[in-house]
């Protein structure tokens, strides 16, 4: 081998020991929890946390967007199922969710006078969403949701709130989460990540979040909307 064999080789040697290196350094950075608050695997930032329970909120509305389907093809809702669907969103969702929202986030941004005309909108929809919730619920403790009248109600119901809600979750997720970061301290920020999970260990236990994935989950299958295959365009 001559000298320059050996400068070569030496160079190759020395940038792939140096991209270890960096790959190794960039690992260390993006690894869930190393860069995330609070140092734990198991760690989420809040507006992870809030936008996650959000998914449960969209694979609810799925399940009402299926009863709509159902009620204008004359099908039969099964009022188990209806009240299955609206408890969900009456415990995990208004009871906990938007109640982190109400303690929690819209008074940092209130004491900020930061997105306050948004702040105070999602607040009078959240007081909306529990009235139309309510009346689901009655029309789900029924028997059987025969009465044209009831059937009528119920798809009113369900469309405002879908209606309501999609634009709702998606402006929270696309504006008013992605500011925390910038109206809080880094202790604030951190704290309220803690006051979400004690919150939630509290009221559900822990895996809070993954009973309440379970439980849609199951309204679903029966459904028949669990595949997320069908929902695939044939293009």
């Amino acid at each position: 081998m001559n000298a320059d064999d050996t400068k070569v080789n030496s160079r190759r040697g020395f940038l792939k020991t140096s991209g270890i290196i960096a790959i190794a350094g960039i690992s260390a950075l993006t690894v869930p929890g190393l860069a995330g608050c609070g140092g734990g695997s198991d760690d989420v930032t809040p507006p992870e946390d809030l936008m996650r329970e959000h998914g449960v909120l969209n694979r609810v509305l799925l399940v009402y967007d299926h009863f709509l389907g159902m009620i204008a093809g004359g099908q039969q809702i099964d009022p188990q199922l209806l009240s299955a669907a609206a408890n969900i969103i009456k415990t995990f969702i208004e009871e906990y969710h938007e109640k982190q929202e109400e303690d929690f986030l819209f008074p940092k941004f209130e004491k900020a006078n930061t997105l306050t005309d948004l702040v105070a909108t999602l607040r009078v929809q959240h007081i909306k969403g529990r009235v139309v919730t309510q009346g689901i619920i009655s029309i789900g403790s029924q028997a059987n949701i025969s009465n044209d009248t009831d059937k009528q109600k119920l798809s009113a119901m369900l469309a405002s709130f879908i209606r309501m809600y999609r634009p709702h979750e998606a402006r929270e997720d696309t504006v008013l989460f992605p500011a925390i970061r910038g109206i809080v301290s880094k202790h604030e920020f951190e704290s309220m990540g803690d006051d979400f999970e004690k919150r939630e260990h509290q009221l559900f236990g822990k895996g809070g979040f993954e009973v309440f994935v379970d439980r849609v989950g199951e309204i679903e299958k029966k459904l028949g909307i669990y595949d997320l295959g069908q929902f695939t365009p044939a293009v």
